[in-house]
């Protein structure tokens, strides 16, 4: 079963109930008697592996040739 936390909007008391799913939300702030709401929270996401990079969901850059790879690179004298 699912833990609900909620806070009260007269008194701002937090509290976690335990509820299923189809359980009515708590009407009653058991401090003071005001109206509860729910409070919603965001999860976690984490990443686990051996990495995520931008590159890995684009397509691949079409191949240049031979030109287009050595550009900038300098080419060796032979004696």
């Amino acid at each position: 079963m699912p833990v609900y936390e909620y806070e009260c909007q007269s008194c701002h008391h937090r509290f976690e109930k335990k509820q299923g799913f189809h359980e009515k939300p708590v009407d009653k702030c058991p401090k003071c008697g005001g109206k509860p709401r729910r409070v919603i929270h965001s999860a976690p996401v984490i990443f686990k592996g051996s990495g995520f990079y931008i590159t890995d969901s684009r397509k691949k850059a079409p191949d240049m040739g031979k030109s287009g790879g050595e550009k900038g690179k300098k080419k060796e004298k032979k004696p």
